[in-house]
This record gives structure tokens, C-alpha cells and sequence, in this order.
């Protein structure tokens, strides 16, 4: 049956979420430096990154392998934001996209570093850039069922190999069209960075932010529109566009059935583009300054975006403020989760 799977949270609240920022900085204009040869070749104008996608820098780890430490140190301030200690967390969930080898987790090299104990359970969520959202409901819905008390959500993101394969070969194959660079586009706006959160029992923690619930909703049909691994990411932007403009709109449609979400305070969107926020706005009827954005400075962050924008955004919420979390994985999948902050 088509429409939405609906969730109501009962006893979680977001206890913390923090971010820490990767140290080197690359614009845009200096990316589109490294392609000029074949900007020149394409007939393609200079500052497209940020004309089309609005997207003028984005960050990358000085060196291979920064980004498990970033991860790490972002967890353990999430810890130390929320008076959690390493010893009470129950569960962590690794939700990153990059990852160097398919086994192990990624998880397990985070939870050795941590020093949880070995009764905290811990695996990756892999669902594209809409990993972190489902991880606070699982957590959620976990600590309601009483399977978990304290649970971590990581995501560290190192989009800097993707850039370098995707430059490279845009350099050095003649073949490459105008048609073929705009399927590569997406890659030039990826970022890095890393995230965390703690969720955990609102009886305990009358000072988080209790997640009320939530919605996510398929469009499998999808699968195929963007498409990527080490190499580089392959996207029809088009179709990717429109349909998940329509995914998103479908979910919150039904999503009046069980949610007022006409009047938030505050919409933490997947930052994806400039193209995709706006489109969303304008769909939805949301008020613009109510809807934060980090894409300009950092990209696309997978991910990592939604929770990094939301850290941003935390310390001029006021108590009882309402917020929506908003994000598109491709696949395609949506998910919306309600906070009170």
C-alpha cells in the first residue's frame, strides 16, 4: 500500500548534538582553478558551483584517516554536552556514508576509541544522506521499547577522494561531455565533517528535547538516479529533483493526518543545494527564515548535514520551540522527525 510509515515517540529526547568542523577550506572558485582546462574545452562558464548550486566552499581533514578522530572527538563532546558518561551508553550507531572497507563497521574502530563498555551494542545505518535521521528513530523507538537507555548517533564524512576522482577524470578524458560533467556535478559539492547526538530517556532528562515522532516514506522506483562510490557520484539531477521534490511533498501531505507542521519554528533541512532547499520552500509554503542553511560554506556534508546544521542552530531555539528534521536520501527515501526543543 502506498503512503507513509508514521511514528509516535513517547519517552526520547535529544539530550545533545554537536559537530566538529574540518580544519581546510576549498572554494569553489579554487576547485573550478583545478578544472579549468576543461571548463575551457566544455564551453562551460566559470562559477557555476556557486551560481547554480550556491554551494561557494566546502571543507576536507588535512590528512587521510582525520576523519575517524574527528568522529571520535565529535561523539565525545556530544557525551560531554548531554553529563553522559562512556559507560552508560547502551547503543551507538555509526551512520556515515564514507567508510574505507566493507568489513568491519565502521562502528567497531569508533567504539574501541571511545572506550564504551562491551555491552553497548553498535553497527552502521547505511542509507545514503538520510542515515542520521533514521538513527534517531530507531534510538527513539528503542529507548520507548526499553532496549536501550543512553544511545550515541556518529557520522564522519571525507568527501576529499571523491573530489580528487572526479577532477581527475573530468581533466584527463577527452571523451568527457557537457552532458557527462553535469552528471558529476553533485560531486563538486560535497563536503566533510563530522556529527554526534545523544538520545536518551526524557523521564530522566526533563531538560532534552523530546523527539514527538515522526514519518519516512519509499520511492525505490529511484534507485538508479544517483549512484556512488570511491570513484565519484552519478547523478540525473532532473530526475533526482523531481522526484524526490515529490517523495518529500507526498510524505508531508499524509503527514497532516497525525502532524501540525505548517508553523515551525525552525526546518533543519538535508543541505544538498541552493536548487533543492528552495524548491522545498517553495513546495511546502515555508517561511524562508525559518529554514537555516549550511550548504554556502560547507557543502553537501551527507549525512552530517542535517545534524551539524541543527548544532548551529541550537543555541537561539528557546524552550518549547518546535523544529522539524528534513532530509532525502537517494534510493529515494524522506524522513521527518518533530523535536520540542
Amino acid at each position: 500500500m502506498p503512503g507513509n510509515a508514521t511514528f509516535h515517540h513517547q519517552n526520547a529526547s535529544l539530550l545533545s548534538v554537536t559537530e566538529v568542523e574540518a580544519p581546510v577550506t576549498l572554494t569553489s572558485r579554487d576547485l573550478e582553478r583545478r578544472l579549468a582546462e576543461a571548463l575551457k574545452r566544455l564551453k562551460l562558464p566559470s562559477g557555476l558551483l556557486q551560481r547554480v548550486a550556491g554551494v561557494k566552499a566546502r571543507r576536507n581533514w588535512e590528512k587521510p584517516g582525520d576523519v575517524r578522530a574527528g568522529t571520535v572527538e565529535a561523539a565525545r563532546r556530544a557525551l560531554d554536552a548531554a553529563g553522559i558518561a562512556a559507560e552508560d551508553v547502551t547503543l551507538m550507531i555509526n551512520t556515515s556514508v564514507t567508510r574505507e572497507h566493507l568489513e568491519p563497521s565502521v562502528a567497531v574502530g569508533i567504539h574501541h576509541e571511545l572506550g564504551l563498555p562491551s555491552s553497548a551494542m553498535n553497527f552502521d545505518i547505511t542509507n545514503a544522506c538520510l542515515g542520521f535521521v533514521n538513527a534517531m528513530t530507531l534510538a527513539s523507538s528503542m529507548i520507548d521499547a526499553g532496549q536501550a537507555q543512553y544511545v550515541l548517533i556518529v557520522d564522519g564524512e571525507d568527501a576529499e577522494k571523491v573530489q580528487d576522482a572526479t577532477i581527475a577524470r573530468i581533466n584527463t578524458l577527452e571523451s568527457v561531455s557537457r552532458d557527462d560533467f553535469m552528471t558529476e556535478f553533485a560531486s563538486l559539492t560535497l563536503g566533510s565533517g563530522a556529527a554526534a547526538a545523544v538520545v536518551g530517556p526524557s523521564d530522566r532528562h526533563p531538560e532534552g528535547h523530546r523527539i514527538v515522532g515522526g514519518v519516512s516514506r519509499a520511492a525505490t522506483q529511484h534507485h538508479e538516479l544517483c549512484v556512488g562510490d570511491h570513484r565519484g557520484m552519478y547523478t540525473d539531477a532532473r530526475g533526482l529533483l523531481d522526484g524526490g521534490l515529490e517523495l518529500v511533498m507526498n510524505a508531508w501531505e499524509e503527514a497532516r493526518q497525525h502532524f501540525s507542521w505548517q508553523a515551525m519554528d525552525s526546518y533543519i533541512t538535508h543541505q544538498v543545494s541552493q536548487l533543492h532547499t528552495n524548491s522545498i520552500i517553495k513546495a511546502a509554503k515555508l517561511d524562508k527564515r525559518r529554514v537555516p542553511v549550511t550548504y554556502p560554506e560547507l557543502g553537501n556534508v551527507g549525512p552530517a548535514s542535517l545534524p551539524i546544521t541543527l548544532s548551529r542552530e541550537a543555541p537561539g531555539l528557546s524552550r518549547g520551540a518546535r523544529v522539524l528534521c528534513m532530509g532525502v536520501g537517494s534510493g529515494l527515501n524522506t524522513a521527518m522527525v518533530e523535536l520540542e526543543w
